[in-house]
């Protein structure tokens, strides 16, 4: 069965929510380890930047991927 583009949607927006959490309370745990400072405000803003960087990274390679299958080289 195939997933509808309201279930597609809210499961990109899960995923990008957790992704930036579980991004900033690791950074708020690693960086110390490595003497750089743990401030949540920083934190907050090098995981927003890591999103969009993300977001775009599965955006593209998803297109690429959909163009490789729809081109006929993965078909089901």
């Amino acid at each position: 069965m195939k997933q509808s583009r309201l279930m597609s949607l809210v499961e990109v927006v899960a995923n990008v929510i957790v992704g930036y959490g579980v991004a900033v309370v690791t950074q708020l745990v690693v960086f110390p380890w490595f003497g750089l400072p743990a401030r949540l405000d920083d934190a907050m803003a090098i995981g927003a930047i890591f999103t969009i960087i993300s977001i775009l990274r599965s955006f593209l390679l998803r297109r690429v991927f959909e163009t490789i299958r729809v081109g006929g080289q993965f078909r089901d």
